[in-house]
């Protein structure tokens, strides 16, 4: 979460200091163009809702409230962008994902509860909140500034004219002129409003805040909608390491394990044979040979699931120089993660098959002649970012070798971005959450 200070959080109301100053432009830098904002809004939701309502009955109007409350979500999304710049990181927003636009899919897309909100805060809200504040902020402006110089502008009125300081017997309760006491009560006014104006700009800008935060952000739901997604991605997750384990189990007892009893029966037969047939005691270990390279690479294969004890024993830096020792295409290793350095072992094993998975897209698919593998440790996250020159062209759907790479990412909360525009080059960017 960002530390910056935003202006929620200032506390300087003295209004000789630079920074009470700063916090003024900036209230008045988020209401001023909020009222504008409010009117296209107001207008351009009347206009839409109106038609929308009055044109259901033959179905046309149907589409016309889908437009009127995307409308609204465009303007919410402006809204929140202000806020966000004035008051720094604000709670999150969550819509549901939208349905086809068939008839059932536009009522159910009707149904979002955030999107009428937007439409509530743009259409009832927003307008004459916005034009209360606005208002205020100019009148007290103008006031500050009229007092401060009413001493200056009072010589150009008409000569008969009737001070408010002579209205109320202030020259007389002075004993001075009416010019006099009016200066006098402008500077007084002008003064007082301008120590004010810092609270009364704030208090304003609060008060349009508190409403916009309120109405067009929902932290709950959007909660709820990541736990949601999290507990799904997590589940595929398991799923998959299940299925993964009992193909390995599966493939072990087929594969590898079949051809070390054969090979044990031919070392066996070739024992045997030695002494009185030389000749098939050799064809046999000729066998037994030939059967122990292809369950070693059957084994490889196979091993290419399971982090390596490296990764457990020495950590990623290590495991990640090993990986690049054995790919096809020369790959250099950089980063600011140093050797030795320990992670959250999910963390490791995401980013060490990240990386493995990437190695073996560049040596099987890319035509590159070189990659590099960045490993950066930062404080909240782990960065890793593959980069190749090869054809480009990746891209993470299914079937290709990198779909498993956002499930197995999305169990820990992680992230991937791949960049491989045809001819070139590809670059692939995961980003793995580091709590604590």
């Amino acid at each position: 979460m960002s530390k910056t200070m935003s202006p929620m959080q200032q506390k300087s109301w003295f209004i000789l200091r630079p920074a009470t100053w700063r916090q003024i432009g900036r209230d008045l830098a988020y209401i001023l163009p909020g009222f504008f904002i409010s009117i296209a809004s107001f207008t351009a939701l009347t206009a839409l809702f109106t038609l929308g309502v009055s044109t259901l009955i033959i179905w046309v109007g149907l589409p016309v409230l889908i437009a009127c409350l995307a409308t609204a979500r465009w303007f919410a999304g402006v809204n929140r962008a202000a806020l966000r710049r004035w008051a720094g990181n604000i709670p999150p927003v969550h819509y549901r994902e939208p349905h086809k636009y068939s008839i059932g899919g536009m009522f159910k897309n009707l149904g979002d509860p955030q999107l009428w909100k937007d439409f509530f805060h743009g259409f009832l809200v927003a307008f004459p909140l916005r034009t209360a504040t606005f208002c205020t902020a100019i009148t007290i402006l103008a006031a500050t500034a009229g007092g401060l110089t009413q001493w200056f502008w009072m010589r150009f009125l008409p000569s008969d004219n009737t001070t408010l300081a002579e209205l109320i017997g202030l020259d007389t309760y002075l004993g001075v002129s009416p010019e006099t006491a009016e200066s006098w009560f402008g500077l007084a006014y002008g003064v007082i409003l301008l120590l004010a104006l810092p609270f009364i700009t704030h208090a304003l800008a609060l008060a349009d805040a508190a409403t916009t935060r309120t109405l067009l952000t929902n932290e709950t739901a959007a909660l709820r909608a990541r736990s949601e997604e999290l507990a799904a991605s997590r589940a595929q997750v398991v799923q998959e390491e299940a299925s993964t384990l009992r193909k390995i189990e599966r493939d072990l007892h087929d594969g590898p394990q079949q051809r070390l009893i054969r090979l044990q029966m031919d070392v066996e037969a070739a024992q045997r044979q030695m002494e009185k047939n030389p000749a098939g005691a050799r064809e046999l270990m000729d066998g037994a040979i030939e059967q122990s390279r292809e369950a070693l690479a059957e084994l490889r294969q196979l091993s290419r699931g399971i982090a390596p004890p490296l990764l457990a024993d020495r950590g990623l830096r290590a495991a990640v120089e090993s990986l690049a020792a054995k790919s096809a295409v020369p790959v250099t290793v950089n980063g600011s993660l140093a050797h030795g350095a320990r992670l959250a072992e999910g963390a490791e094993n995401a980013a060490y098959f990240v990386v493995s998975e990437a190695l073996a897209n560049v040596s099987k698919h890319s035509g590159a002649g070189s990659a590099s593998v960045a490993v950066d440790a930062q404080p909240t996250e782990l960065l890793i970012v593959v980069t190749d020159d090869g054809v480009g062209g990746a891209h993470v759907g299914k079937g290709h070798g990198l779909a498993g790479l956002v499930d197995r990412l999305a169990g820990v909360d992680g992230s991937l971005e791949i960049s491989s525009p045809a001819g070139g080059p590809t670059s692939l960017r995961a980003s793995i959450p580091l709590n604590g």
